[in-house]
């Protein structure tokens, strides 16, 4: 007489994710470090960071506020640009910071708009909303901004304002 029996091992059951079934990844208190020849140009901080990798709009977006700081090569900060939220299109090279917009720089300067895009490859800042930028002893508004992403030049579209005489001669070059 012959006994047989079987025992089969529990199958180990194993999950697989695709990139649809995670939509979006989250991440709290998130530092981004943009660098050139190994050197830091830009710090990117957030509270919370939704990463949304979808293949037809990948995005990540800062609900929780945003704070860019371009840095000098001693990592000192010429200027910085804070917003209650953005969102970051990695195709484009470019985020849209928005909702009380502010970049002030080591010099002293304000600028203050409801929307501004920061282009990573050109390194540069702009809008075509309304903008108040302030310097000591003057306010300057107007429609539209183009900038150097570090405010070191800059340009209001559609200007209005005043400003002191002694520089008068300097906007008429």
């Amino acid at each position: 007489m012959l006994l047989g029996a079987c025992n089969e091992a529990p199958k180990e059951t194993r999950q697989v994710f695709t990139q649809d079934d995670t939509a979006v990844e989250v991440g709290k208190d998130v530092e981004i470090l943009y660098s050139d020849s190994a050197v830091v140009r830009v710090r990117v901080t957030g509270a919370v960071l939704h990463n949304y990798v979808t293949r037809d709009n990948p995005r990540q977006e800062f609900p929780g506020g945003i704070k860019l700081e371009f840095l000098e090569p001693d990592l000192s900060v010429k200027s910085v640009l804070t917003a209650k939220n953005a969102i970051r299109q990695q195709e484009k090279g470019r985020i849209t910071a928005r909702d009380s917009v502010v970049m002030t720089t080591a010099k002293k300067e304000k600028l203050e708009t409801a929307e501004l895009i920061w282009d990573e490859k050109t390194a540069k800042v702009y809008t075509d909303k309304f903008v108040k930028v302030t310097k000591p002893g003057e306010v300057i508004y107007g429609f539209g901004l183009e900038a150097e992403q570090d405010f070191s030049y800059w340009k209001i579209i559609v200007p209005k304002g005043r400003i002191k005489v002694e520089q008068l001669d300097e906007v008429l070059e």
